[in-house]
C-alpha cells in the first residue's frame, strides 16, 4: 500500500495536540531548554528556513526520549523597520512586491490591501509561519508564544535596557553605523536586502595638493605613501570641486555625498571633468616630490574619493596601468606627457620573501596579465597584499619606519601623517551596495548623541570570552569565529527613530533597535504562558517584578501586591525561571554568528549571574536548491507549507538533514525526496510484515544481530550527542542493511521460520531512533508494530551492557569465508563440485593472539615477536614457518582498531567447529553441495594441492574443485 503522507501527518499532529505532548512545566525530571532564533514574519518560511528549526526540533525530541523534561518554545520578532518598509512599498503600489505577495507567497488580494498597516503584514505571516511549523511536526510549547510588540514584552525590554544603562554598558556618543538615508535609521543585518550585515572600513585620506586645492586619496595602506609614483583619475568621471570644512577638495560626487554623513560640512563649488586633470602635477604632503595625474579605467567614482594613489611596485593594477600607457595601449595621451611617463619607475618599499624585487611585475608576468581590464588583476592584488601584510617589512627608503613589519606599522604611519595636518579619516562600507529593505543604498553615518551598546568594553568582552570558553559550541571548529567577532566588535547602535518596537525608557524619541531587543528574550519564555493566560498583566510588570523573578531581589509580599498577583503565583513564575534557565542549547544559522549569536552571549553575561549563562550554541549552514543558492530572482524558493503539501513533512525533514552535516550547505532536490520516500515506504512495509514481537531466537546469528544492533545504538547515540545528524540518519536508514541481509541469508539457509521476533526488535529499535527525525511516519510504523503508546513517548534505546564479541567475530569469520569463496569462483569461473576449507593449526591460533595482544600494546617488531614465540613451547613451531609472523602482523595491522578489540575480547575460537556447524547450510543453499572442513594438522584430510599449510587464523585456506 502506497503511503498517504499528508494523511499520516494530520493523524499524528492531531494526536500530539490532543495529548498536549509538548506542553512543558517544571517537574522532577532533569530539564533541557532548547531555543532557536525566532522568525521575522515578513514572508512565509521556505525550505532554507526549515533546516535550522528542524535541527532544533530533532534535538528536542531526542532529549525527551533520553528522559529529559524539554522546553522548546517559539516567539515572533516584529521589531524593526523591514515590515514598515514593506508597508510603505504597498502604499506606493510597488508592483514587484505585490507580485511576490500574490504569486510567490499566495497571499489573497483582499489581504494585500490590508498590508498598508505594517502590523497586518506581521500578523499574516506570523500565522503562516506558525501553521508551517505545526505542519512540519515541530514539538513546540505554543502556550509560551509571544511577539516582540506585546506590552508585557515591551516592559521586559525596558527593564533590560535600564539594567544595562545602570551598569554603564549603554553609552551615548558619536559613533559610525550603517545607515539608511531614506528611513533615517541605523541598519543591521535584518534591515537589509539579502540580510547583509553592514560592515565598514576606515580609510586614511591623504591630502595631495595643486596650489590651494586639495586632491585627496583614500587608502587602507598609508605606509604605501612612500612608494607613490603618480595619481590615477578616471577621465570619464565628472568630479566635483567641493568645500569640505572650509578646504577646497577635488573628489567624486559619490564621495561628496558620503562625506555629508560623516559630519563634514559640504558645499559644492563646480564640476570638473577628470580629463581636465590629466597631466597636472600634485605635491606630496610629506616631501618635496611632485607626481603626475594620469588616466586609468579601473578607477571608480564609488570607492574612496574617486582618485587613487599609484604604487606600481606593490599594486598590480597600478603597474599594469602604467605599462598600458608605456606600450601605447592608452590613447589620448599627449606625446610630451608620454615622454615624462616613460621616466616613471616603480619604487619598491617592502621586502617579502618569494615576491622578488618588483612584486607586482613578477606576479603579473606569472599570471599572464596583459591589460588593466584583466579580471586576474584582482587575484594578483589579493596574493601580494596578503603575503606582504603578514610577512613584509619596510625598506630603508621609508625613513623612521624602516625594518618594521607591515602587520604592525599602519597605526604608526597613520599617526605620523596626522601630525602633519595632511590627512583625514573616511569611513566606507566594506561590503559595497548594501541596500535597506526599502531599496535605498546604505552609507556609513557618524551618529551624534546616539545610544550605543558598549561592546568595545574590555571587561564585558572578558566575561563573554569566559562564557564562550566554557560553553559547548557545535561544530567546535566555528568557535574561533566567535572569538574573532568578539575581539573586533565595536560600539553598536541600539536605538533608532522608526519602526516597530519598544521605546528607550529614558529617551522616548528613540526605539530599541531590532537586534538589541532579541538577545535575552529566551528568559521571557519562562513567564510568557502566565502573560498569555492573563495571570499577570503588562501594566503590573515593573522593574521590581523582573528583579525578583530573575534575581530573587526584593520583598516578595510587596512585589506580589504591586503586581496584583498572589505570592504563590509570584513564586510559581520565579520557579519556572529557576527550573528552565539557563538555555541548554541555542540553535541558529551561521549568518548570525557576527551579530545575534555573539550579542546573545554578551548580553547574558552582562545581565545574568554565571549559573544562568548559556551552555551551548549549535550553528548550521544554509540550504541550496539543486546546488544553487535560493533567491527570489532565480525563482527557486519553495515556501515550506507548499513543500509539506507536495511531499509530506517527514521526507522534507530528512532531505534537508541527510545531505550535509551542520556547517556544510545542505542541498535539497526532488530526487533525494523520492529516494527517502522509497526508503521509508520499505521500512513501513517491513513493519506491517513483522508486526509480531514474538520470541527472540538463540541461534548464533540471532545473538550476532542483536550484538550488532547494540553497536548501532551506540553509534547513533554518539552521533546525536555531537549533533552529527547526517551521520545518525545514515546509520539508522542505511548502515544496518548489510548486517540484516547477512542475517536473513543465514536464517534462510537454515530454513528458519522463527525470526519475526528478532526482526520486530530490530525494526522497533531503528524506528525509535528515527522518531526525532521523521516523527509522523515513525509513529505510524510504531503503531503497525503493535505498540499502543506513541514512539515519541518511548525511551531512547539503550545499548546492551555487554556486546557478544565472540558472536560478532564468528559471523565475521563466516562472512569473510563466503566472500572468499565467491571471489574465487568469479575469478576461476569454476562451477564448484567440491569446496574444502582448511583451518589453521592450534599453535597458529595461539601465536596469532599473542601477536594481537602485542600489537594492542604498541609492539610491531617482527623479530621480537619471533623470539618470544619460539621461547614458548605452545608456539615454538613458528621456527618452522617464520613468514607466518610477518603475514599475521600485516593481517592485524590492516584491520580497524575496533575489530582488533573484538578479536581480543573474543579470545581463541574453534574455527573448524564454527565453519562446520554454521557454514554448511550456506554452502548448500548457494552451491548445492556438501562442505568439507579439515584442520591443517588432520592426517586424514583431502589436500591434493597442499593448501592446508597456507591456513592462518581467521584466514582459512580454500580448495575449490
Amino acid at each position: 500500500m502506497e503511503l498517504n503522507w499528508n494523511q499520516i501527518d494530520d493523524k499524528w499532529r492531531s494526536k500530539w495536540y490532543e495529548a498536549k505532548d509538548f506542553e512543558t512545566d517544571p517537574n522532577d525530571k532533569p530539564k533541557k531548554f532548547i531555543t532557536v532564533a525566532y522568525p521575522y514574519p515578513n514572508s512565509p518560511q521556505h525550505i532554507g528556513h526549515g533546516r535550522t528549526y528542524t535541527l532544533a526540533d530533532v534535538h528536542s525530541r531526542y532529549y525527551r526520549m533520553k528522559g529529559f523534561n524539554v522546553l522548546f518554545p517559539m516567539g515572533f520578532h516584529y521589531t524593526g523597520t523591514p515590515i514598515l518598509g514593506m508597508s510603505k512599498r504597498v502604499q506606493a503600489n510597488d508592483e514587484e512586491l505585490i507580485e511576490a505577495f500574490k504569486n510567490l507567497y499566495n497571499v489573497p488580494e483582499e489581504k494585500i490591501k490590508e498590508f498598508v498597516d505594517p502590523v497586518k503584514i506581521a500578523d499574516y505571516f506570523h500565522e503562516e509561519i506558525k501553521a508551517g511549523m505545526i505542519e512540519m511536526g515541530y514539538s513546540i510549547d505554543w502556550r509560551r508564544e509571544f511577539t516582540t510588540i506585546i506590552p508585557a514584552y515591551q516592559k521586559f525590554i525596558e527593564w533590560q535596557f535600564r539594567n544595562l544603562k545602570e551598569k554603564d554598558l549603554i553609552v551615548q556618543g558619536n559613533h559610525p553605523v550603517g545607515w539608511c538615508p531614506n528611513d533615517q535609521n541605523p541598519v543591521s543585518q535584518h534591515d537589509t536586502l539579502g540580510d547583509v550585515e553592514p560592515d565598514f572600513s576606515e580609510y586614511i585620506v591623504i591630502k595631495f595638493n595643486i596650489g590651494e586645492e586639495i586632491v585627496p586619496v583614500a587608502t587602507l595602506r598609508p605606509e604605501t605613501l612612500f612608494g607613490v609614483t603618480n595619481l590615477w583619475i578616471n577621465p570619464e568621471i565628472i568630479y566635483k570641486k567641493v568645500k569640505v570644512d572650509g578646504e577646497t577638495w577635488i573628489i567624486s560626487a559619490e564621495c561628496a555625498y558620503k562625506l555629508e554623513f560623516l559630519n563634514k560640512k559640504i558645499e559644492i563649488i563646480e564640476d570638473i571633468s577628470g580629463s581636465q586633470l590629466i597631466g597636472k602635477k600634485v605635491h606630496s604632503p610629506t616631501s618635496e616630490d611632485e607626481f603626475l595625474i594620469l588616466p586609468a579605467s579601473f578607477v571608480t567614482a564609488t570607492t574612496g574619493t574617486g582618485i587613487v594613489m599609484s604604487v606600481p611596485a606593490h599594486a598590480p593594477y597600478d603597474f599594469q596601468a602604467l605599462e598600458d600607457i608605456k606600450n601605447g595601449n592608452q590613447k589620448n595621451i599627449e606625446d610630451s606627457l608620454r615622454n615624462e611617463i616613460e621616466k616613471i619607475q616603480p619604487v619598491t618599499i617592502i621586502s617579502t620573501d618569494g615576491l622578488g624585487d618588483i612584486p607586482a611585475q613578477e606576479v603579473i608576468k606569472r599570471m599572464g596579465i596583459t591589460n588593466q581590464d584583466d579580471p586576474k588583476l584582482e587575484d594578483a592584488t589579493k596574493e601580494i597584499y596578503s603575503k606582504e601584510f603578514y610577512e613584509g617589512k619596510l625598506n630603508s627608503n621609508t625613513g623612521e619606519f624602516a625594518g618594521k613589519k607591515i602587520t604592525f606599522v599602519k597605526e604608526e604611519v597613520k599617526e605620523w601623517i596626522s601630525k602633519t595636518g595632511k590627512s583625514d579619516i573616511m569611513l566606507e562600507l566594506t561590503n559595497e551596495s548594501v541596500r535597506c529593505r526599502c531599496g535605498t543604498e546604505c552609507v556609513v553615518k557618524l551618529l551624534n548623541n546616539q545610544w550605543f551598546l558598549d561592546y568595545a568594553n574590555k571587561e564585558w568582552k572578558a566575561k563573554a570570552h569566559e562564557c564562550f570558553e566554557s560553553m559547548n559550541i557545535l561544530p567546535n571548529d566555528i568557535r574561533t569565529e566567535f572569538f574573532n567577532v568578539l575581539d573586533w566588535l565595536r560600539e553598536r547602535a541600539c536605538a533608532r527613530q522608526h519602526g516597530l518596537g519598544t521605546k528607550i525608557p529614558w529617551d522616548t524619541d528613540w526605539l530599541v533597535e531590532s537586534l538589541a531587543d532579541s538577545v535575552i528574550y529566551m528568559s521571557f519564555y519562562t513567564m510568557a504562558k502566565f502573560v498569555n493566560s492573563g495571570e499577570i498583566l503588562a501594566e503590573n510588570m515593573n522593574d521590581e517584578f523582573f528583579n525578583y523573578i530573575f534575581y530573587g531581589n526584593g520583598d516578595s509580599e510587596i512585589i506580589a501586591k504591586n503586581a496584583k498577583i498572589t505570592i504563590e503565583k509570584l513564586e510559581e513564575i520565579r520557579k519556572e525561571f529557576l527550573y528552565f534557565y539557563p538555555v541548554d542549547s541555542r540553535h541558529s544559522g551561521r549568518d548570525l554568528v557576527p551579530n545575534h549569536l555573539t550579542f546573545f552571549v554578551l548580553n547574558h553575561v552582562a545581565i545574568f549571574p554565571k549559573e544562568n549563562w548559556p551552555k551551548e550554541i549549535v550553528v548550521n549552514g544554509s540550504v541550496l536548491m539543486d546546488g544553487k543558492k535560493m533567491s527570489k530572482s532565480m525563482g527557486n524558493i519553495i515556501p515550506l507549507r507548499d513543500a509539506v503539501k507536495k511531499y509530506g513533512a517527514d521526507p522534507i525533514r530528512l532531505a534537508i538533514l541527510i545531505s550535509a552535516e551542520l556547517l556544510q550547505d545542505a542541498d535539497f532536490n526532488a530526487e533525494s525526496i523520492s529516494g527517502i520516500k522509497n526508503r521509508l515506504q520499505s521500512m513501513y512495509n517491513e513493519c506491517v510484515k513483522f508486526n509480531n514481537p514474538g520470541k527472540i531466537g538463540t541461534e548464533p546469528e540471532d545473538i550476532w544481530i542483536l550484538s550488532k544492533l547494540s553497536k548501532l545504538i551506540f553509534e547513533v547515540t554518539e552521533s546525536m550527542e555531537k549533533m552529527r545528524l547526517r551521520e545518525s540518519l545514515h546509520h539508522i536508514l542505511y548502515g544496518f542493511d548489510s548486517d540484516l541481509q547477512w542475517y536473513m541469508k543465514r536464517a534462510s539457509a537454515k530454513n528458519r521460520n522463527d525470526i519475526s521476533g528478532v526482526l520486530n526488535r530490530v525494526l522497533a529499535t531503528r524506528i525509535s531512533m528515527l522518531s526525532p527525525f521523521a516523527p509522523h511516519i515513525a509513529e505510524e510504523m510504531w503503531e503497525k508494530l503493535g505498540n499502543s503508546e506513541m514512539v515519541s513517548r518511548s525511551s531512547w534505546p539503550k545499548q546492551e551492557e555487554q556486546t557478544d564479541d565472540r558472536a560478532v567475530q564468528n559471523e565475521s569469520l563466516l562472512s569473510s569465508v563466503m566472500n572468499d569463496i565467491s571471489n574465487i569462483t568469479k575469478v576461476t569461473k569454476i562451477t564448484p563440485k567440491k569446496i574444502i576449507i582448511y583451518t589453521a593449526d592450534i599453535w597458529k591460533s595461539k601465536a596469532y593472539h599473542k601477536i594481537l595482544s602485542g600489537v594492542n600494546l604498541g609492539e610491531t617488531n617482527v623479530g621480537i615477536f619471533i623470539k618470544e614465540l619460539i621461547s614458548q613451547k605452545e608456539t615454538e613451531n613458528v621456527k618452522k614457518d617464520p613468514d607466518f609472523v610477518k603475514k599475521t602482523l600485516k593481517d592485524i595491522l590492516s584491520e580497524p582498531m575496533d575489530l582488533r578489540k573484538t578479536k581480543l575480547n573474543a579470545g581463541e575460537i574453534d574455527e573448524s567447529e564454527i565453519i562446520s556447524n554454521e557454514l554448511s547450510s550456506l554452502i548448500e543453499a548457494d552451491y548445492g553441495i556438501k562442505l568439507q572442513v579439515f584442520s591443517e594438522n588432520d592426517s586424514e584430510k583431502y589436500d591434493p594441492k597442499n593448501k592446508a599449510r597456507m591456513a592462518r587464523p581467521y584466514k582459512p585456506a580454500i580448495l575449490i574443485e
